[in-house]
């Protein structure tokens, strides 16, 4: 499969989506860009190599990128190979001793350390066929990234699951942990105990 080479256009925040930012990629050979919605941590991360500031003490990607070196690991590049459901997927691919090895990765975790060790980044081309996104000029990023909340808005409008407020609760908290969308799971998990509690006292006044 021949992979996509994409470049990091910019990072735009996202209010609507819980303080979260969206990583907008876009193809170095064409005008589509891939918006992903990443986490405020991964989006510092990669905000701070871009600008080349030195945080006082070494950062997760930094020590990740320390520990490949001490190793003799090379980088060789990241892609973001897999959009399920909404939620994609990258591999970091690496050479060691001469053999080649690839590891399973979120892309904000990813692109976080190809920054940082020089390496390219490609996506495959069925993801940017189901998710990228054309766009008309460079100045549009904040236009891309309201396209791509809208999106992923839809992808998650699913059917009410039945049962019990509690049990549709803890329904939603394991679809927000597949997504690994944790701001959301933490507000559930705090609704799900409060139910918890109040369920409880109901029990002992009975």
């Amino acid at each position: 499969m021949d992979f996509t080479r994409v470049d990091i256009i910019g990072l735009s925040t996202s209010p609507s989506s819980g303080g979260a930012y969206a990583l907008v990629l876009g193809e170095v050979e064409g005008n589509r860009r891939l918006p992903i919605i990443i986490g405020a941590f991964e989006a510092q991360a990669i905000a701070l190599e871009l600008e080349k500031i030195q945080p006082p003490r070494p950062m997760t990607h930094d020590l990740l990128r320390d520990t490949f070196e001490e190793l003799e690991v090379d980088v060789t590049e990241v892609v973001i190979d897999e959009l399920r459901e909404g939620t994609f997927f990258a591999k970091i691919r690496y050479r060691h001793n001469g053999d080649e090895h690839q590891l399973d990765s979120r892309p904000s975790d990813a692109v976080a350390l190809a920054v940082r060790v020089d390496a390219p980044i490609y996506v495959a081309p069925m993801v940017l066929d189901e998710a990228g996104i054309v766009a008309e000029d460079e100045s549009g990023i904040s236009s891309i990234t309201q396209q791509a909340e809208e999106a992923s808005a839809e992808s998650t409008e699913e059917e009410e699951p039945a049962g019990t407020e509690l049990e549709r609760k803890q329904q939603q908290l394991e679809k927000a942990v597949e997504k690994e969308d944790y701001e959301r799971a933490a507000e559930l998990r705090d609704e799900i105990e409060e139910l918890q509690q109040e369920q409880e006292q109901e029990q002992n006044q009975n």
